[in-house]
């Protein structure tokens, strides 16, 4: 895999990894061996995710019926398991693969984008699809989907090391650091390949949960640093 957890990409930037132009939120099986979830936690974001446990859990919502002219409002109608023409949606995918797991099977591997502004989004990393269910919101039946990240990179099969990285920096936290970091490595300047990095790594008792202990780095000096306090 070209980008890496925590790394800044542009929408393009994300297309391009993935060989697809990404239309919709969920992917299942964009490419046969994995999955591709989008996801948004900012302020008037279409569905309701979130993170759990320090970081290490997304709940992530289904999505609704595709809006038509004319048709009902995909809002208060309850999101679809199947399709008109009776198969399954991405949420009946999804669901189907998270049954699979309960019963014993491997779980779904699933990377997930996160849109933290228009034009930017991070890669969150990979995740496993480890349950789903349907709750009541507002009047109408919807998805909800629970993901336990890991340390897996499915491009080489290595893990990951730096125990933080597999620790989300909660979507305001990230705002935050952009705004305060005015989108660049606070090294060099470099608006190019940029992560968000620990300035405590987790595994030494940093937190994922402040923008104080959160800052934006190149990956040549996210390279660096990797591990140590300075």
């Amino acid at each position: 895999m070209v980008i890496s957890r925590g790394e800044v990409v542009s929408y393009l930037s994300m297309c391009a990894e993935e060989g697809v132009n990404l239309q919709r939120g969920m992917n299942y099986r964009l490419r046969g061996d994995y999955s591709v979830l989008l996801m948004s936690i900012r302020k008037g974001a279409p569905y309701a995710d979130r993170i759990e446990d320090d970081g290490t859990v997304l709940i992530y919502e289904g999505h609704d019926l595709q809006s038509t002219k004319g048709g009902p409002n995909p809002k208060t109608n309850n999101q679809p398991m199947t399709n008109p023409a009776g198969g399954l949606t991405q949420n009946g995918l999804f669901y189907q693969a998270a049954i699979r797991f309960r019963n014993g099977h491997p779980p779904e591997l699933v990377r997930v984008y996160e849109k933290i502004r228009a034009g930017v989004w991070v890669y969150n990393g990979v995740f496993k699809l480890e349950d789903a269910w349907l709750e009541n919101s507002n009047s109408r039946r919807v998805f909800k989907f629970k993901l336990t990240v890991t340390d897996e990179d499915l491009a080489s099969g290595d893990s990951d090391t730096d125990i933080e990285h597999t620790r989300l920096i909660p979507s305001g936290v990230k705002l935050e650091v952009w705004k305060r970091d005015n989108g660049q490595c606070v090294r060099c300047g470099s608006r190019d390949n940029l992560h968000f990095d620990h300035i405590i790594p987790y595994s030494r008792g940093g937190s994922s949960l402040v923008a104080e202990n959160i800052q934006l780095l190149c990956a040549r000096h996210n390279l660096q640093k990797r591990d140590r306090i300075e």
